[in-house]
Protein backbone atom coordinates (compact mmCIF):
# COMPACT_ATOMS: atom_id res chain seq x y z
CA UNK A 1 0.00 0.00 0.00
CA UNK A 2 1.18 3.24 -1.07
CA UNK A 3 1.57 6.01 1.85
CA UNK A 4 -0.05 9.63 0.71
CA UNK A 5 0.99 12.26 2.62
CA UNK A 6 -1.19 15.60 2.19
CA UNK A 7 -0.08 18.84 2.66
CA UNK A 8 -2.40 20.87 5.35
CA UNK A 9 -2.44 23.71 7.84
CA UNK A 10 -3.13 23.20 11.44
CA UNK A 11 -6.26 22.79 13.21
CA UNK A 12 -7.60 24.71 15.80
CA UNK A 13 -6.46 21.79 18.61
CA UNK A 14 -3.04 22.30 17.12
CA UNK A 15 -2.55 25.90 17.12
CA UNK A 16 -1.13 27.12 20.20
CA UNK A 17 -0.98 30.68 21.68
CA UNK A 18 2.08 32.54 22.12
CA UNK A 19 3.98 30.05 19.50
CA UNK A 20 6.22 32.02 16.82
CA UNK A 21 5.40 30.06 13.65
CA UNK A 22 8.10 30.64 11.34
CA UNK A 23 7.40 30.44 7.03
CA UNK A 24 9.47 29.83 5.22
CA UNK A 25 11.55 30.31 2.27
CA UNK A 26 11.43 33.98 2.47
CA UNK A 27 10.04 35.50 -1.01
CA UNK A 28 12.64 37.90 -3.28
CA UNK A 29 9.87 40.68 -4.53
CA UNK A 30 10.58 42.16 -8.17
CA UNK A 31 9.92 45.20 -9.90
CA UNK A 32 7.63 42.62 -12.16
CA UNK A 33 5.45 41.63 -9.35
CA UNK A 34 4.95 45.41 -8.13
CA UNK A 35 3.92 46.72 -11.91
CA UNK A 36 1.52 43.53 -12.03
CA UNK A 37 0.31 43.96 -8.96
CA UNK A 38 -0.67 47.54 -8.98
CA UNK A 39 -1.91 47.61 -12.92
CA UNK A 40 -4.01 44.43 -11.90
CA UNK A 41 -5.51 46.31 -8.73
CA UNK A 42 -6.06 50.06 -11.06
CA UNK A 43 -3.44 51.61 -8.44
CA UNK A 44 -2.05 54.03 -10.44
CA UNK A 45 0.46 55.42 -7.78
CA UNK A 46 3.58 56.51 -9.49
CA UNK A 47 5.40 55.72 -5.72
CA UNK A 48 5.01 51.93 -7.51
CA UNK A 49 5.20 52.89 -11.42
CA UNK A 50 7.53 55.65 -12.36
CA UNK A 51 11.28 55.23 -11.12
CA UNK A 52 11.71 58.73 -12.59
CA UNK A 53 9.32 60.58 -10.27
CA UNK A 54 10.06 58.47 -7.45
CA UNK A 55 13.59 59.03 -7.58
CA UNK A 56 13.10 62.48 -6.22
CA UNK A 57 10.65 61.44 -3.50
CA UNK A 58 12.15 60.66 0.44
CA UNK A 59 13.15 57.17 -0.12
CA UNK A 60 14.54 57.73 -3.74
CA UNK A 61 13.14 54.85 -5.27
CA UNK A 62 9.26 52.83 -6.21
CA UNK A 63 8.18 50.86 -3.44
CA UNK A 64 6.61 47.62 -3.40
CA UNK A 65 2.52 48.27 -3.15
CA UNK A 66 1.32 47.95 0.24
CA UNK A 67 -1.35 45.59 -0.78
CA UNK A 68 1.24 43.15 -1.84
CA UNK A 69 3.07 43.09 0.94
CA UNK A 70 0.14 42.52 3.20
CA UNK A 71 -1.24 39.91 0.76
CA UNK A 72 2.46 38.16 0.22
CA UNK A 73 2.67 37.97 3.95
CA UNK A 74 -0.83 36.40 4.70
CA UNK A 75 0.18 34.01 1.63
CA UNK A 76 3.39 32.79 2.86
CA UNK A 77 1.46 31.45 6.52
CA UNK A 78 -0.97 29.27 4.69
CA UNK A 79 0.46 26.49 3.74
CA UNK A 80 2.10 26.21 7.26
CA UNK A 81 -1.30 27.11 9.50
CA UNK A 82 -4.82 27.22 7.38
CA UNK A 83 -4.17 25.23 4.03
CA UNK A 84 -7.35 23.06 4.04
CA UNK A 85 -8.42 24.19 7.36
CA UNK A 86 -9.89 27.70 7.68
CA UNK A 87 -13.63 27.70 7.00
CA UNK A 88 -13.51 31.96 6.82
CA UNK A 89 -11.05 34.84 6.88
CA UNK A 90 -13.06 36.88 9.34
CA UNK A 91 -11.34 40.40 9.54
CA UNK A 92 -7.95 42.04 9.18
CA UNK A 93 -7.00 44.61 11.56
CA UNK A 94 -4.08 46.97 12.66
CA UNK A 95 -2.16 47.01 9.69
CA UNK A 96 0.62 48.65 9.16
CA UNK A 97 3.71 49.34 7.22
CA UNK A 98 6.55 50.95 9.37
CA UNK A 99 9.05 50.57 6.81
CA UNK A 100 9.43 50.34 2.90
CA UNK A 101 9.75 46.85 0.97
CA UNK A 102 11.79 48.03 -2.23
CA UNK A 103 12.40 45.66 -5.58
CA UNK A 104 14.83 43.01 -4.44
CA UNK A 105 14.19 42.71 -0.88
CA UNK A 106 13.17 39.26 0.18
CA UNK A 107 9.94 39.00 2.70
CA UNK A 108 10.00 36.79 6.01
CA UNK A 109 7.09 36.63 7.44
CA UNK A 110 6.38 34.83 11.29
CA UNK A 111 2.93 34.74 13.23
CA UNK A 112 1.68 34.47 16.29
CA UNK A 113 -1.37 33.28 17.60
CA UNK A 114 -2.61 35.52 19.90
CA UNK A 115 -5.89 34.24 20.82
CA UNK A 116 -8.24 31.73 20.22
CA UNK A 117 -11.92 30.11 21.39
CA UNK A 118 -14.07 27.53 20.13
CA UNK A 119 -17.20 29.41 18.57
CA UNK A 120 -20.69 29.77 20.57
CA UNK A 121 -22.41 29.39 17.74
CA UNK A 122 -20.92 26.94 15.32
CA UNK A 123 -20.26 23.72 16.85
CA UNK A 124 -16.27 21.66 15.79
CA UNK A 125 -15.52 25.84 15.18
CA UNK A 126 -13.14 28.00 17.05
CA UNK A 127 -12.17 31.76 16.18
CA UNK A 128 -8.30 32.30 15.97
CA UNK A 129 -6.71 35.85 16.18
CA UNK A 130 -2.70 35.78 14.69
CA UNK A 131 -0.31 38.50 14.46
CA UNK A 132 1.41 38.66 11.32
CA UNK A 133 4.77 40.45 10.99
CA UNK A 134 7.15 40.69 7.60
CA UNK A 135 10.63 41.48 7.73
CA UNK A 136 13.09 42.21 5.13
CA UNK A 137 16.24 40.65 4.69
CA UNK A 138 17.60 42.82 6.94
CA UNK A 139 15.24 41.80 10.01
CA UNK A 140 13.78 45.28 9.15
CA UNK A 141 10.00 45.22 9.87
CA UNK A 142 8.27 46.29 6.99
CA UNK A 143 4.33 44.93 7.68
CA UNK A 144 2.28 44.09 10.80
CA UNK A 145 -1.50 42.78 10.65
CA UNK A 146 -3.42 41.27 13.07
CA UNK A 147 -6.04 38.83 11.52
CA UNK A 148 -9.12 37.15 12.62
CA UNK A 149 -10.07 33.37 10.99
CA UNK A 150 -12.43 30.74 11.61
CA UNK A 151 -10.92 27.70 11.62
CA UNK A 152 -12.09 23.64 11.87
CA UNK A 153 -11.11 21.24 14.33
CA UNK A 154 -10.00 18.14 13.73
CA UNK A 155 -12.88 16.08 14.56
CA UNK A 156 -15.44 18.35 13.56
CA UNK A 157 -13.30 18.46 9.91
CA UNK A 158 -13.02 14.55 9.78
CA UNK A 159 -16.99 14.51 10.30
CA UNK A 160 -18.01 16.84 8.13
CA UNK A 161 -15.73 15.05 5.34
Amino acid sequence: MTRVVEQRGLYFDELDEGVIYAHKPGRTVTETDNVLFTTLTMNTQALHLDAAWSSSQPFGQRLMNSMFTLSTMVGQSVTQLTQGTIIAQLGLTDVSFPHPLFHGDTLYTETVITGKRLSSSRPGQGVVTMEHTGRNQDGTVVALAKRTCLMWTKEAHAAQS
